[in-house]
């Protein structure tokens, strides 16, 4: 029984979202570290893109942990910093961490598309 003013159990379709973008976050910053160490022109857009990845996917799970109402448009802004980081990332195709960040960012990407056109 819940009492009056506690929010309602997360559905599985939005903790699997908020698991996606904790894992993709936590790849973005050990990428980056990644990054920093090989140095480099091509490397610094490839942390443009990590960094935002990293700050949008760690915002997103908060918000829906909170259960923002602007939780649905956070996803889908989400979803696009995602995939731009994954094609970024796909730009460095030995290297396999970077191909690991990579799946992560595509997979919260998935789950945030999900969670953008659902009612949250």
């Amino acid at each position: 029984m819940t009492q009056p003013g506690t929010m309602s159990a997360m559905s599985t379709e939005m903790q699997a979202c908020v698991d996606a973008c904790m894992s993709c976050h936590a790849v973005c910053e050990e990428t980056m570290s990644s990054c920093m160490q090989m140095g480099g022109q091509p490397q610094m857009q490839i942390m443009r893109a990590l960094m935002d990845c990293a700050e949008m996917t760690r915002m997103c799970a908060d918000m829906m942990m909170r259960r923002s109402p602007m939780s649905a448009e956070m996803c889908a802004m989400c979803a696009k910093a995602c995939e731009m980081c994954a094609e970024a990332c796909m730009s460095m195709p030995d290297d396999p961490q970077m191909m690991r960040c990579a799946e992560a960012c595509r997979r919260c990407a998935e789950t945030c598309r999900t969670m953008a056109g659902a009612r949250m």
